[in-house]
């Protein structure tokens, strides 16, 4: 069990997973995925369920669109730690930024201090 909403464990695939995050688009997936494999964790990635719609027959939903659950086997993963704990690094070896996490960045700037960004 979770100790709090940042540290979530889930079974995927019938492994049990730190999960990374959820409702995930595929360009989410292409990007996080190679980062973390590039950092040594194992990576599951299951379709996320299906949103829940309300039962009034007058309202049709939307398309729906495919989001997954990224997570990793190692259950001492947690992302807010990795990333300002400075552990994670780019395929370059760049140390892994706030603005690169969340694909602000392009090129992860990891001599400009996180709170001056």
């Amino acid at each position: 069990m979770a100790i709090n909403k940042n540290h979530e464990f889930e079974e995927l695939n019938g492994i049990k997973c730190a999960i990374v995050e959820k409702n995930v688009l595929q360009e989410r997936i292409n990007f996080l995925k190679p980062l973390l494999e590039g950092n040594g964790y194992t990576v599951v990635v299951i379709p996320s369920p299906p949103p829940k719609v309300a039962t009034t027959t007058d309202v049709v939903p939307a398309e729906t669109i495919a989001t997954f659950t990224i997570g990793v086997t190692n259950l001492m993963f947690n992302p807010i730690n990795a990333i300002f704990g400075r552990l994670l690094r780019t395929n370059n070896g760049h140390i892994v930024t706030l603005a690169y996490w969340q694909q602000k960045e392009t090129v992860s700037n990891d001599e400009l201090p996180y709170y001056e960004n």
